[in-house]
């Protein structure tokens, strides 16, 4: 009789915490919205230049060769190996005040964004969630400001009552949050009929509790993108009067030193168009950053891109 067959089967696995599955990694907004906005090349070109810029700024004492206030005895040089941009009419070295004028604008630009972001954003929500009469005043207050020349009124008001940097800062904020609050307003006039709004109505929270916790996070984004435009519009309007002569003299800006390199555009182009380039690299930087939010934030933006 032959011997049974012997049937070979595979030893299953032993199941143990070296062969177990392990769990995934959750997936964070953050990086959902990080791998959005690197697709943009023009947000990814942004985020690097004002990197730079940032880099200038902090290691200013390190990364310039000379102090910006010094004076030196070779007025109006040229470019050279011992004064890379030149120097300027009093002799000091373009290269460093260039460096030393990046902390400035940084700090116009985010200060003045800032403030006009934060009026902005309660302003806003306030009227397109309450509507009625109070949306109606705030709507005409809106309108007027945006009707206004705003630079000829920034210029007024600066002219009438100092030009230190801080009071040039807080004007530049205080007269550009119409944008901002008209952005909140439309977020805040379609959230408020949203289902978790009415729900947050229904067991009992406050207005001023469902418009910090419920219409202000869900409806900032398009104040994000925005802001970033506001930064380089401050560092313009900066720039612009400290070109007029309305800069704070006390500090080293770009725009002051166009206002003094105007003088001897023919005859040594170096001492105002380094700084404006400067302006411009600086500029087109938040430009591009904006950009590149708009596309990571706004859906529409993206699906128009494909």
């Amino acid at each position: 009789m032959k011997p049974a067959e012997s049937i070979q089967t595979t030893p299953a696995a032993p199941v143990g915490p070296a062969t177990a599955e392990k769990p995934r990694a959750k997936y964070s907004p953050l990086a959902a919205f990080w791998d959005t906005y690197r697709s943009s090349s023009y947000g990814l070109a942004g985020l690097v230049l004002l990197g730079v810029i940032v880099l200038a700024a902090v290691a200013a004492p390190i990364l310039a060769p000379y102090d910006p206030s010094k004076l030196g005895d070779q007025m109006l040089g040229a470019p050279s190996l011992s004064h890379l941009m030149g120097t300027d009419g009093m002799g000091r070295d373009i290269l460093s005040e260039v460096i030393f004028g990046t902390r400035i604008s940084l700090m116009v630009g985010f200060t003045s964004a800032i403030i006009s972001a934060f009026i902005g954003t309660i302003v806003g929500a306030v009227s397109g969630f309450f509507g009625g009469l109070a949306d109606e005043v705030i709507s005409k207050v809106i309108d007027v400001f945006l009707l206004m020349p705003t630079f000829f009124l920034i210029l007024i008001i600066v002219a009438m009552f100092g030009n230190s940097l801080l009071y040039i800062m807080l004007v530049i904020g205080l007269t550009t949050w119409p944008g901002n609050a008209r952005l909140m307003r439309a977020q805040a006039l379609t959230l408020r009929e949203r289902t978790f709004t009415q729900a947050a109505r229904a067991i009992g929270e406050g207005n001023l509790a469902i418009i910090f916790k419920y219409i202000v996070p869900n409806g900032i984004y398009p104040i994000i993108a925005n802001t970033t435009l506001r930064m380089a519009g401050a560092i313009l309007t900066e720039a612009s009067l400290s070109f007029l002569g309305l800069g704070d003299p006390n500090v080293v800006s770009w725009g002051k030193m166009i206002f003094e390199g105007r003088t001897y555009i023919t005859s040594a182009w170096w001492a105002a168009f380094f700084p404006g380039l400067a302006i411009v690299v600086t500029v087109m930087a938040f430009y591009f950053i904006g950009d590149g939010l708009n596309f990571a934030l706004d859906p529409k933006v993206r699906r128009d891109a494909r």
